[in-house]
């Protein structure tokens, strides 16, 4: 079984398999819906202070903050580098 991790900027790491979506946080639905999720608790904050340029949507009702764009988290999410064999995950 293989274990996808996406680097979403500053060495933070997501599973690539709970990914549902990836936009920019421009748009005032969007806006509002990461109000929602800070309300709710289910912000999770990886910009490290940094202007946010990608909002990413996970199937666990998640919303991560991302400092890196749209574009740059996708090319990563289709790169062969994000692919983790389970194996290694278990020797760490």
């Amino acid at each position: 079984m293989d274990i996808k991790l996406v680097n979403i900027g500053f060495g933070n790491i997501v599973s690539a398999n709970r990914i549902v979506a990836i936009v920019s946080p421009e748009s005032s639905p969007i806006k509002r819906m990461i109000g929602e999720a800070r309300d709710s608790g289910n912000l999770v904050d990886a910009t490290y202070g940094r202007r946010t340029r990608a909002v990413i949507f996970t199937d666990s009702n998640l919303v991560i903050l991302s400092a890196v764009q749209p574009e740059t988290v996708a090319h990563r999410l289709n790169s062969r580098d994000t692919v983790v064999r389970a194996e290694v995950m278990e020797s760490i």
